[in-house]
């Protein structure tokens, strides 16, 4: 505990310089927090400050005495070659513990993929083995983890895929849920975020349940959540740590007010010889 106060106070006395844009600051001026991040992307981020990401941003930013600016970008591939390698910003949400395109912070939470389906409808589903799952209509986001989960229990005729990278114009990452809620599919299998976040907007009452690791399954279901910095960017790695590990109570009630299921256990930040290829599951 001794080293992580010590840390506390080295970000509090340096926050306002490392935390600042990159050129000169007049003298007096309050620091800037600089985030890159989604503008259309609920629960995670939106313009209107209205996801997870962006009430954390906030919290962090009090705590270094800042004031959070945010530099908007799709969230999709090239996210981080535009944003965070382009110097657009200085930290990025959302990084899976030890994704090797960044330097990766303490996890600030972890999630799983989960079951959801409607209540009043029969289906009371807990094991991939369930025999209602062999004749259900299963919502999956095409390329994500429960896809090879479909494959390995001989699941895939039941399928009705949605598009991982998708058109906001005319979709958005709630459909998959909202389809369970109006009876178009029986159950969805996904992300814990995404998927607690629309079922509590929903009229008809949604069960959302973690799946099952599932054994000899190469892929996992569950996944640690970290912010990213530029990969030789230790010290503020180290600022952001601190404050993390200081915040985790008023984080996890953020977290639970927008209903994302949370997986217990110590967050702890895998080290930098992590093997590469984790890939964030945002787009898995």
């Amino acid at each position: 505990m001794g080293s992580v106060r010590i840390l506390t106070v080295v970000a509090l006395v340096v926050g306002a310089s490392l935390l600042s844009p990159v050129g000169s600051q007049a003298q007096g001026s309050r620091a800037t927090f600089r985030v890159c991040a989604d503008p259309n992307n609920l629960p995670y981020s939106n313009e209107r400050l209205e996801g997870f990401e962006n009430k954390i941003v906030e919290l962090i930013a009090r705590e270094f005495g800042a004031t959070p600016t945010f530099t908007w970008w799709p969230d999709r591939r090239g996210f981080i070659r535009n944003t965070l390698r382009a110097n657009q910003c200085d930290v990025v949400m959302g990084i899976p513990n030890g994704y090797d395109q960044v330097r990766w912070t303490q996890p600030y939470y972890r999630s799983t993929y989960v079951f959801v389906y409607a209540r009043d409808r029969g289906f009371q589903v807990r094991s991939w083995d369930d025999p209602a799952l062999r004749s259900a209509r299963i919502g999956v986001v095409a390329a994500t983890p429960p896809g090879d989960a479909m494959i390995k229990k001989g699941l895939m005729g039941n399928v009705v895929s949605y598009r991982l990278t998708i058109d906001y114009t005319t979709e958005h990452p709630g459909q998959i849920v909202e389809d369970v809620a109006a009876g178009k599919t029986d159950v969805a299998v996904v992300w814990g975020p995404v998927a607690g976040y629309f079922a509590k907007k929903q009229s008809v009452p949604l069960e959302v349940v973690p799946v099952p690791a599932i054994p000899g399954l190469e892929v996992p279901f569950t996944y640690e959540i970290s912010m990213g910095v530029r990969k030789g960017d230790r010290e503020r790695q180290a600022q952001l740590d601190a404050v993390l590990n200081r915040k985790e109570a008023e984080i996890r009630k953020i977290l639970e007010a927008y209903g994302v299921p949370l997986v217990p256990g110590a967050l702890v930040r895998k080290p930098d010889e992590v093997k590469p290829g984790v890939v964030s599951e945002r787009y898995q």
